[in-house]
């Protein structure tokens, strides 16, 4: 009798551990990877409660993003220099930083004070530089950080990426040296935003899923562009009418780019250890029959679901995800990103920069080659300038390659760049320009290739 006690016991846990695993999973799936049509678009839901959310707010979004950031600087400079809450653990987390970062987010709040009230010098506030940022970039960043920020757990916490990582390691470990979950990380990029996929990953980072090699690849090379901000790009560009063939180009030349730059420097130098120094294990799931590979990936998902506190532990695990990316990160991105669109709207440093590229342009056979230049490096403080800046290119190619160019481009400090700044994975300001130009030098060509056959 007690055996068959012991049996039902059992198999009740397993029931009860599947069920754990299936019921946030496909929740997350749901949210996070689930292509449905908004605004003329395609997105994800969890864009769309961004979007809403964002609506909601109003015209009074630019005030409420000041208010928090200004709030974040100013428990930063107390938590900092004073350190009056050393012993609670989540606020020191949020507001104890280093002298560098605290000086950032101290700019931050300044810019977004100046830019709302407009006042000091007019290239701060200016609609192209603070305005921007603040009045578009920000609400949509605080929109996306608190619903991805608190559903972020359904992904990470019920043992979906054990099971798609043993899967996937077919694809991503023999193609990109990758563990097979970051393919999580690039199809919530493509299908959302990328903002939600370097969110991803640096959460994963932090979590020892993946070492510092691992995560920087993923964040410069996989935070892909959502499709639905690539059919505004298109538009801009007036050439709505070629998405089709437009986001082949992007897509192809995307793979080439991921291909080649993890296997060069900076990539290429980074540890291959975990966030607190443990070297990464050798392995071997690449090998394994899809048999074995699906038998582990339930194994583990299992486990990792039964590890689970269930909705209390989504609840405090989001919350503290919303709370670190809306107090560390937003001030972060205001002071970035003001500063290089400043530098790029008021100085001719990034047109500069793109001299070099005339003579490839020209090799291309790239119409109007001089002007295709300039758009090149400016991408990287803010990936929409380049569109803005093609729209009075009268080449219909030109215009075509400029705009899936800034997409393959991937990092710009306006966001995808600040945010990975302002998180713990190991790349910094002059790797991530170095890993741009290479980003730019071989998606160019691929891209030039594709324009030909079009044009």
């Amino acid at each position: 009798m007690s055996q068959e006690k012991n049996a039902a016991s059992t198999a009740e846990a397993a029931s009860s551990s599947v069920w754990k695993f299936i019921v946030p999973s496909v929740l997350g799936l749901l949210l996070f990877m689930t292509p449905v049509p908004y605004e003329d678009g395609v997105t994800i839901p969890i864009a769309v409660l961004a979007g809403e959310f964002k609506g909601l707010l109003g015209d009074q979004a630019p005030l409420i993003v000041t208010v928090l950031i200004s709030f974040a600087a100013l428990l930063s400079v107390i938590t900092t220099v004073f350190r009056p809450l050393h012993d609670k653990a989540v606020l020191s987390t949020l507001f104890l930083t280093s002298y560098p970062w605290l000086v950032l987010r101290v700019i931050g709040a300044i810019f977004a004070v100046m830019t709302l009230q407009s006042v000091g010098p007019e290239m701060i506030w200016h609609a192209y530089t603070g305005g921007l940022v603040l009045n578009d970039l920000m609400p949509t960043l605080l929109a996306v950080f608190l619903f991805a920020g608190l559903l972020l757990p359904l992904l990470l916490d019920f043992g979906l990426l054990e099971l798609t990582g043993s899967l996937m390691s077919k694809v991503m470990r023999p193609l990109f040296n990758l563990p097979g979950r970051s393919s999580v990380d690039c199809t919530t990029s493509w299908l959302g935003d990328g903002s939600v996929g370097v969110m991803l990953t640096s959460q994963q980072y932090e979590q020892q899923q993946y070492t510092k090699r691992e995560a920087s690849v993923i964040v410069t090379t996989f935070s892909a562009v959502s499709i639905s901000f690539a059919l505004v790009v298109v538009a801009q560009v007036e050439l709505e009418h070629l998405f089709i063939p437009f986001y082949f180009a992007v897509t192809l030349a995307g793979l080439v780019a991921a291909l080649i730059i993890p296997r060069l420097p900076p990539l290429s130098r980074k540890a291959h250890v975990y966030e607190d120094g443990r070297p990464a294990e050798p392995c071997e799931l690449s090998k394994k029959s899809l048999r074995e590979l699906w038998h582990l990936g339930v194994t583990q998902a299992m486990a990792r679901a039964e590890r689970s506190s269930g909705l209390k532990s989504v609840a405090q695990d989001g919350a503290k995800n919303a709370a670190e990316m809306v107090f560390c990160v937003l001030p972060v991105v205001m002071a970035i990103g003001t500063l290089a669109l400043v530098v790029a709207e008021n100085t001719p440093v990034f047109s500069i920069l793109g001299q070099p590229f005339i003579p490839l342009l020209e090799l291309l056979q790239i119409p109007e080659a001089a002007k295709a230049s300039e758009t090149l490096v400016v991408g990287f403080a803010d990936m929409f300038i380049p569109s803005i800046m093609a729209a009075s290119i009268d080449s219909e190619m030109t215009r075509f390659v400029i705009a899936a160019v800034s997409i393959t481009q991937l990092i710009y400090l306006s966001e995808v760049g600040a945010l990975i700044l302002g998180s713990k994975i190991p790349v910094n300001i002059v790797e991530m320009f170095i890993i741009f130009i290479m980003r730019t030098l071989i998606t160019l060509p691929v891209i030039a290739l594709v324009a030909h056959c079009i044009f």
